[in-house]
């Protein structure tokens, strides 16, 4: 029986051993798409025990922080509220985790938690009810006294060279311009570009956005899709000015319906007044920005990352007590990917095309995509358009394995940007060692099975380009 979670996890030939260890786990993390607060990395913030690093809390504005991969976990096993978004005390909250936890056998959840209580704390053996107390007194002491175990000494344990955290339009970045002129602190973090609720006309809270946004660019209101546009275009030139290298927009699908700029201004204009507006009215907005930014992203080096397919907040009385992103979304299924591809086409026409990352929460559209890679690829970079990492519910050891493998068979594999972590957590840079294993072991039994040769130059290239080279390279760092 091999034993849990030893050197060689997830490793199951002696090629994929030789990748992971002499290659891939010595290079550098691009964390291209995170969650994480600047204003944490510039404070250098200590957490007090694991309860606040993992389950988080409230805010002082009333929302909520943490994992909300736990809290589903939690809420799986029949733990009350009160345990996970209340205010029970922490270690009261710590054992209904681990409770819970004992249960998740074959859910990722189990391994992320117990690599990072290896990687960074040195607890070797799995987490149980058994050993909580003893788990909890050496890891928030650590927590509380070790040097190593702020925010930033996090960060430098886990080799991080890249971190994009995700801002709205409206942010004003100060945090980002305090880390960059601050040389103690070595790891870049540069701004990520999130217009969503720009871009979200039919959704509650647009015109109170409208209203922040032409705030940012010091006017009162902004009266049309193109002037919305403008504002857009000079927020983002002010985060390129900051080293911003990706966008991404969080839709629950991509339209692409091509009207006039006097249709998304009527469509604008009726919503700011409190009209509803169509569906077809709606996308004629949603499609003229998103192809002004397209461009703009083009000019200006940025790549785009597109998320779909995702049902948010489908517990209407929890969304109603929490707010979002406090763990009950769920995969949706859609059907734009052929309007994905009508939108890049248009932006291609115009040799406009950005670099683009595309995500689709459902599994099922993986070889959509793959396939959709293949007619816009260019020589501007080496896979210009890339299937992106197994998002959200698909990163499992089997969503990843379908992800890479989707990306192989349609594409090429050695190409891909590899992992980011899309977490809120300092601790969630564990999850690329979880991946480079996979991938790792993926790449040796192919080698194994006599399906590419064991040739250790051409091996050492592709792995070492998914766990970090190739990333550096399309991202400009």
């Amino acid at each position: 029986m091999k034993a849990f979670m030893d050197k060689d996890f997830l490793l199951e030939t002696e090629t994929a051993k030789h990748l992971f260890h002499d290659y891939a786990d010595a290079m550098p993390l691009v964390d291209y798409h995170c969650h994480i607060s600047p204003k944490e990395i510039y404070e250098n913030r200590r957490f007090n025990n694991l309860a606040e690093v993992w389950l988080g809390g409230k805010n002082p504005d009333g929302t909520y922080f943490g994992d909300h991969y736990k809290w589903r976990v939690m809420r799986s096993n029949g733990v009350p509220e009160d345990y996970i978004t209340g205010d029970k005390p922490d270690y009261e909250r710590f054992l209904k985790f681990v409770e819970a936890l004992e249960m998740a056998i074959g859910n990722p959840m189990y391994h992320w938690t117990n690599l990072e209580l290896h990687k960074f704390f040195g607890v070797e053996e799995p987490l149980t009810l058994a050993n909580a107390k003893e788990v909890w007194d050496k890891c928030n002491d650590m927590l509380q006294h070790d040097p190593k175990m702020t925010v930033r000494g996090l960060i430098e344990q886990s080799n991080v060279a890249f971190i994009g955290t995700t801002d709205d339009p409206i942010d004003t970045l100060e945090w980002h311009e305090k880390i960059a002129a601050d040389d103690s602190i070595t790891v870049k973090v540069c701004p990520s570009y999130r217009p969503d609720k720009a871009l979200n006309i039919s959704k509650e809270g647009f015109a109170e956005y409208i209203g922040k946004l032409a705030a940012s660019v010091g006017k009162t209101q902004l009266t049309s899709a193109q002037e919305v546009i403008d504002a857009l275009i000079e927020r983002l030139e002010f985060f390129a000015s900051l080293g911003c290298r990706a966008s991404d927009h969080g839709l629950d699908y991509i339209p692409f319906r091509c009207g006039t700029i006097e249709e998304a201004n009527a469509a604008f204009c009726k919503v700011m007044k409190g009209e509803c507006i169509t569906t077809e009215e709606a996308e004629v907005y949603q499609t003229a920005v998103l192809m002004a930014l397209g461009k703009a992203y083009h000019r200006l080096g940025i790549a785009m990352q597109i998320h779909y397919s995702c049902m948010r907040n489908a517990n209407t009385r929890m969304f109603r007590k929490l707010g979002p992103d406090t763990g009950f979304d769920m995969i949706a299924q859609n059907t734009c990917g052929a309007d994905i591809a009508r939108m890049l086409a248009a932006l291609d026409e115009t040799g406009e095309c950005p670099k683009t990352i595309l995500y689709s929460l459902n599994p099922a559209d993986n070889e959509q995509l793959g396939t959709l890679l293949g007619c816009f690829q260019s020589d501007e970079v080496p896979g210009k358009i890339q299937l992106g990492s197994a998002w959200w519910f698909n990163d499992t050891k089997s969503g990843m394995e379908d992800q890479m493998r989707a990306l192989a068979n349609l594409g090429l594999f050695g190409n891909f940007i590899g992992m980011l972590t899309d977490s809120r957590s300092f601790l969630s840079y564990a999850r690329h060692d979880y991946f480079r294993r996979i991938m790792c072991n993926m790449v040796g039994n192919w080698v194994e099975n006599g399906e590419y040769p064991n040739n250790d130059e051409s091996l050492k290239k592709i792995v070492t380009g998914i766990a970090y080279n190739n990333a550096a390279r399309y991202f400009g760092l």
